[in-house]
């Protein structure tokens, strides 16, 4: 006797547990959403991947520079040296670093306040000297270098995020 009453209460828990399991899948499944429909979308790696660097970017896709469409603003982390023909001023983008490496340069500014020297620790105005070898930022746009008045030869300068030249 006493195993009948061991095998029906299994039996009961055994069925009891069946049927709990198909009323929580029922509405589980009742959410309405199918995978790959606009509700629940599938994404593969490389969208997910191209996402995630354009957060990291600041959320534009591509940093192209308005103002010169044929000139293609930098990465915030690629280095590029660009040669500067006397004549032309280079001005960069809210952000961007220059380190002069050949050639006498001068600040070029619209503005009264200047470009911050960060080797030095001071602020360059309109027309003064751009050492060689110093870190220079630019918090703003509308702020560059250009090369020194007399000189023949291109500058040649580090620059770190966007820019354009005039």
């Amino acid at each position: 006797m006493k195993t009948y009453w061991k095998v029906s209460l299994a039996a009961l828990a055994v069925g009891s547990g069946i049927w709990i399991g198909a009323i929580y899948s029922n509405t589980a499944s009742g959410a309405g959403t199918t995978p790959g429909t606009t509700d629940d979308p599938v994404v593969t790696k490389s969208y997910v991947d191209q996402q995630i660097q354009q957060a990291l970017n600041g959320g534009s896709g591509g940093n192209t520079n308005p103002t010169n469409p044929t000139q293609p603003s930098q990465g915030a982390d690629e280095v590029k040296n660009v040669a500067l023909k006397p004549g032309k001023i280079l001005i960069a983008d809210a952000g961007t670093e220059f380190i002069v490496r050949s050639g006498n340069a001068v600040i070029y500014t619209e503005v009264s306040s200047g470009v911050a020297d960060l080797t030095d620790g001071k602020d360059l105005l309109n027309g003064q000297a751009a050492p060689k070898n110093h870190l220079l930022s630019f918090p703003r746009e509308g702020r560059g270098i250009q090369v020194k008045e007399g000189q023949t030869s291109n500058l040649i300068v580090m620059v770190r995020g966007g820019y354009t030249i005039k």
